[in-house]
């Protein structure tokens, strides 16, 4: 039989997995599936049995108002859509104290995709990498060629980074 803990540390290595793929997937393409995006919910649904009742209705309310509030960036173009359906997916089920964690986890690795963004700019403008090239040489030749162009940056790699903070470290830290 399956321990309460033990669920609880399946569900929490499923969320961090499915984080992962988020940040590759954006990094990639610049798009987070919705089903990653659907998925993350469902886990984060999953573990509310296992928290305090009396936290349920504090946490759905703070995650409407965030995702309200990320609802109103994205309507004004600052952030993009699949960065609020993964930042919500997130949210759900954190405490408020927990929000507040992920939150400035996620502003903290925006900074340093932001700075790691900037620092591309100076690096030489790459060839297109050959055939076998090493996986880091592409994606630098991707990033390098969308930094050039003034593409939009990964920031679904900070929610994830954010997320993945929070569910180790958090204050609903599980692992």
């Amino acid at each position: 039989m399956v321990r309460n803990m033990d669920l609880l540390l399946i569900i929490a290595i499923l969320q961090v997995c499915l984080l992962l793929c988020a940040a590759m997937s954006d990094i990639a393409a610049r798009i987070i599936p919705n089903r990653i995006c659907a998925l993350l919910a469902v886990a984060a649904i999953a573990r509310l049995p296992f928290s305090d009742p009396s936290q349920l209705m504090v946490s759905v309310a703070t995650t409407a108002l965030l995702f309200a509030m990320l609802f109103l960036l994205y309507s004004r173009g600052y952030l993009g859509g699949g960065d609020v359906k993964l930042l919500g997916a997130v949210a759900i089920g954190l405490s408020f104290i927990a929000l507040l964690q992920l939150l400035t986890a996620i502003s903290l690795a925006g900074g340093v995709v932001a700075l790691l963004h900037l620092a591309l700019r100076r690096l030489p403008r790459p060839t297109l990498p050959p055939v076998g090239s090493s996986f880091l040489r592409r994606v630098y030749a991707i990033e390098r060629w969308r930094n050039l162009r003034r593409a939009p940056l990964p920031y679904g790699v900070a929610i994830a980074a954010g997320g993945i903070w929070a569910l180790i470290i958090g204050a609903n830290h599980v692992l």
